[in-house]
């Protein structure tokens, strides 16, 4: 069975500044997307649907959709701050995107089959895309089960201060919850958060999913509701973890985490970049990825 990739890039360059966040960082210039690209079709992904925003719609196909196209098939979805349903109209005062489970949204009439979901900016490893393409395939008759891939907390802290974490509770095997967690850092070697200690095992949402086309339906709803309660507060988001954490509590989704031992690393600022090339540099050294990546 095939399945799509969904890369969420709309708000690519928001904190980094312009689209520098697609630099290229691999021996052969390649950006950080080129491996999450390449890692997804080894694992029998065939389509990738990019959600970018229209206004960089030409920096975006110029610096990375051109040279994508010709190794998998393409397509792109915008996030517009009007892609509201009812006839609803964005405060004049909005600027900032609806958010990532708005972004996934914007795809229902794009992704028909099963698919995945992750950032832009972040480095995922090949074996999160070999969990997620058996994960889809394992549980095609069960449109209502979804996946979390979940990486060991110490596995994706940063060395530029401290991060927030989707902490995840998990019970056999099975997302119970997340916490959003802030003030997360590693200080001579115990890991410390603004809710207490950790011991750095825990499992993280980093946003790298699988879902069935049954997400669209929910999602809409969720977004409904979102938009009655909120729509007049420029700040607020319709953020995906959340939506299926309510799925999850209330009985209408389940979604199984999957467990990695692979190295988080993804640029959110311009001091990210220098190791993760290096990162790159280390995995095309031993063999993970060929230079050029795409020959």
């Amino acid at each position: 069975m095939k399945h799509s990739l969904v890369v969420l890039a709309a708000g690519i360059g928001s904190r980094y500044g312009g689209l520098k966040q697609i630099e290229p960082l691999g021996p052969g210039g390649e950006f950080l997307l080129d491996y999450s690209v390449y890692d997804a079709r080894r694992a029998g992904f065939d389509r990738v649907v990019f959600v970018i925003r229209r206004d960089l719609e030409a920096a975006f196909r110029s610096a990375m959709g051109a040279r994508i196209e010709r190794q998998i098939d393409t397509a792109y979805v915008f996030q517009e701050l009007d892609a509201l349903p009812g006839g609803r109209k964005p405060p004049a005062n909005r600027a900032k995107p609806w958010g990532t489970g708005h972004a996934v949204l914007c795809c229902a009439e794009t992704v028909q089959n099963t698919f995945a979901v992750i950032n832009a900016d972040d480095y995922y490893g090949p074996s999160a895309y070999l969990r997620l393409s058996e994960f889809l395939d394992r549980t095609a008759d069960r449109p209502d089960r979804y996946a979390l891939v979940g990486y060991r907390l110490r596995e994706t802290l940063s060395a530029h201060g401290t991060v927030a974490r989707g902490v995840c509770v998990v019970r056999d095997d099975l997302l119970d919850t997340i916490h959003e967690t802030t003030g997360i850092a590693s200080q001579d070697g115990r890991i410390t958060s603004d809710a207490g200690p950790l011991c750095g095992d825990e499992p993280v949402s980093m946003n790298c999913w699988g879902f069935k086309p049954t997400l669209f339906a929910q999602l809409a709803e969720g977004f409904d509701q979102f938009l009655t309660r909120s729509v007049s507060d420029p700040k607020a988001e319709f953020y995906l973890p959340e939506r299926v954490g309510q799925l999850v509590r209330e009985g209408r989704a389940s979604a199984e985490v999957l467990p990695t031992s692979e190295a988080w690393f993804g640029i959110t600022n311009p001091r990210d970049r220098a190791g993760a090339a290096e990162r790159i540099a280390e995995r095309v050294r031993t063999g993970v990825y060929p230079s050029p990546l795409w020959r």
